[in-house]
C-alpha cells in the first residue's frame, strides 16, 4: 500500500528547515503549475503540493501534522549514500581551485525491498529516414519482433516510426495482438528526412497514456542522422520527460548523428547515449538497453541541490551502473539504480575565493528523491545530501584516495578528447593530434593498447587530412567514455 506523506509530495525529508520548504515548493510549482504545464492530466498533482505547502509552510501546522504521521510513514530511506572526498580539507587560497566528490548510492542490505517486477511502458522511436534503409532497418524491425515476443503480460509498448511526419505504427497498451504487431513491423519501409522532436513528441503522448509511478516509463530513440532545427524542442521535451520521470536512452547507429545533441537531451533524464557502430550491433545493443532498463529498482534518482555563489559545478559524471555525463544544474538526474549493484557519481567543482569568515565549506546541500515502483510500504523517498569540507590556512598535504584519484584520472583523458574536438572546430589542427597524442601516452601506460593505438591512427589522419575518419570522433569518444565503467561491466 502506498503512503505518501506531505514531505514526499515536496521531495524533502521532515527535518527540512523553512527555506527549503520554500523552495522545493517553488521549484515544483515553476514546473507543474497548470498555466504552463501541457500535460493538462497533472492539475490534480500540482494541488496536491500546494496543500502540501501550506500546511508545511505554517510551523504551528507542521508540528501538528508530524504527530499525525503514521508509523509506517516514518520508515528511514532505503538507500544509503556515501561522499568521498579528494582532500579532507581544502586551502584558503585567492585563486580558483578544483575539488572532486565521489558519490556512491546503494541499497541497505537489510532494507525491505522486495517488489514484484516492475513492468515496463516502453516506447520505441525509430528513424525510418532514407538512410537507414537496407541492413539497418532490417536489423531494427527483427530486433524491435523479438522484443515484443519477450514482453511480459503486464507490460505496456508502443512504437512509433518517423522521417519527415511522425506515424504512430504501434498505439500504447499491452500486446495481445502479437501477429497484427509483428506484420506492421515487418512493413516498415524508409524514405524521407530525419524530424527527431516530432517522433519523440509522439513518444511522449504514449508513454503519457499509461505513465504511473508503478511502472518504468522510458522512450528509446534508435536514429542514424541529423536532425535539423528542432533541437531546443527536443530539450524543451527533455526537460518536461524529467520532471514527471520518464526517462530518454538514445542510440545512434553509424557516423552521420550528433552525439553531443543526443547526449544533452539523454542526460537530463538520467538516460544514456550508445554508439553503434555497425549494424552487426544492431540487436544487441537495443536488446541491453531494454534489459537494463527492465532491471531498474528506482525511478529517476534526483539531487535537487543548492551551491554557494563562489562554488561552481564544473563537471558531473556518472561512473556506473553505465557511464555517462549529467547535467551541472539542479534538478541533477541521476539515472536508475538496478536492482543488484549500487551507483557512483564523480562531481568536479571549481571553488573560488572563499570568504574569510567561512570555516567549514558547503560545497553542495539539497535532497535526493527517487521512487521503487510497486514497493509494498511507500513509493516515493527523500535523502538529505550536503557535501562540505574544512577550510584551513595550511597547504594540504595528502594524496587523494585511490578511488577518487583514478576516476579523476580516467575523465581527464575523457576530458582531453573533448578538447581535441574543440580544437578541430576552431581549425587548430596541431594543438588538437596534440591532445590525441598525449591521450595515446596515457593509454599505453595503463595498458589500454588497442584504444591508444586507434588514437594514434586517428592524430596521423588528422595530420593528413585536417579532418576526423568517419567513425574516428565516435569511436574515441564513446573508446574513452567505456574506461570509466567498473572492470566488470567492461
Amino acid at each position: 500500500m502506498e503512503n505518501i506523506t506531505l514531505y514526499d509530495r515536496l521531495g524533502i525529508t521532515p527535518d527540512a528547515t523553512a527555506e527549503e520548504i520554500r523552495r522545493a515548493y517553488r521549484y515544483l510549482v515553476l514546473h507543474l503549475h497548470p498555466d504552463t504545464n501541457v500535460n493538462k492530466g497533472d492539475t490534480e498533482l500540482f494541488i496536491d503540493i500546494q496543500q502540501a505547502y501550506e500546511r508545511l509552510s505554517d510551523p504551528q501546522k507542521k508540528a501538528e501534522y508530524d504527530q499525525l504521521l503514521a508509523p509506517e510513514s516514518k520508515i528511514s530511506s532505503p538507500l544509503s549514500l556515501i561522499s568521498t572526498s579528494s582532500l579532507p580539507s581544502i586551502q584558503r587560497l585567492t585563486e580558483p581551485q578544483l575539488f572532486y566528490t565521489l558519490l556512491e548510492l546503494s541499497m541497505h542490505p537489510d532494507a525491505d525491498l522486495w517488489v514484484p517486477s516492475t513492468p515496463l511502458n516502453i516506447s520505441l522511436v525509430v528513424d525510418c529516414s532514407t538512410s537507414m534503409q537496407g541492413h539497418r532497418l532490417d536489423a531494427v524491425k527483427s530486433t524491435s519482433i523479438e522484443l515484443l515476443r519477450k514482453l511480459q503480460p503486464n507490460d505496456i509498448f508502443s512504437l512509433i516510426k518517423f522521417d519527415d511526419f511522425p506515424e504512430l505504427l504501434i498505439a500504447a497498451g499491452k500486446m495481445t495482438d502479437l501477429k497484427s504487431a509483428e506484420m506492421k513491423i515487418q512493413l516498415l519501409q524508409a524514405g524521407g528526412g530525419t524530424e527527431i522532436f516530432k517522433g519523440l513528441e509522439m513518444g511522449y503522448a504514449q508513454i503519457n497514456q499509461f505513465r504511473t509511478s508503478q511502472r518504468i516509463n522510458h522512450i528509446v530513440l534508435i536514429t542514424d542522422g541529423r536532425t535539423y532545427g528542432d533541437e531546443i524542442s527536443c530539450e524543451n521535451l527533455a526537460d518536461e520527460c524529467a520532471t514527471f520521470g520518464i526517462g530518454i536512452s538514445a542510440l545512434g547507429i553509424g557516423t552521420e548523428w550528433n552525439d553531443k545533441f543526443l547526449d544533452k537531451i539523454t542526460s537530463k533524464t538520467g538516460g544514456i547515449c550508445k554508439y553503434i557502430q555497425n549494424s552487426g550491433a544492431i540487436r544487441e545493443t537495443i536488446l541491453e538497453e531494454i534489459t537494463r532498463i527492465g532491471s531498474c529498482l528506482t525511478e529517476q534518482i534526483n539531487y535537487n541541490l543548492q551551491i554557494p555563489q563562489y562554488v561552481e559545478i564544473s563537471s558531473v559524471y556518472r561512473l556506473q551502473p553505465d557511464a555517462s555525463p549529467l547535467q551541472q544544474v539542479s534538478p541533477i538526474n541521476l539515472g536508475n539504480m538496478p536492482h543488484q549493484g549500487m551507483m557512483s557519481i564523480i562531481f568536479e567543482f571549481v571553488i573560488k575565493e572563499i570568504p574569510s569568515d567561512v570555516e567549514s565549506l558547503i560545497l553542495s546541500k539539497g535532497f535526493v528523491n527517487f521512487e521503487i515502483p510497486r514497493h509494498t510500504v511507500k513509493t516515493k523517498f527523500a535523502n538529505r545530501l550536503i557535501i562540505e569540507t574544512k577550510v584551513t590556512s595550511e597547504p594540504v598535504k595528502v594524496f587523494p584516495p585511490a578511488s577518487i584519484l583514478n576516476a579523476v584520472t580516467l575523465l581527464s583523458l575523457y576530458h582531453m578528447q573533448e578538447r581535441a574536438r574543440e580544437e578541430m572546430a576552431k581549425g587548430e589542427f596541431n594543438n588538437a593530434t596534440r591532445y590525441m597524442e598525449n591521450m595515446a601516452t596515457h593509454l599505453l601506460q595503463k595498458g589500454e593498447r588497442d584504444l591508444a593505438q586507434s588514437i594514434l591512427n586517428e592524430a596521423a589522419h588528422i595530420r593528413n587530412s585536417q579532418n576526423f575518419s568517419e567513425d574516428g570522433e565516435k569511436r574515441i569518444k564513446y573508446g574513452t567514455r567505456s574506461l570509466l565503467l567498473p572492470a566488470e561491466t567492461k
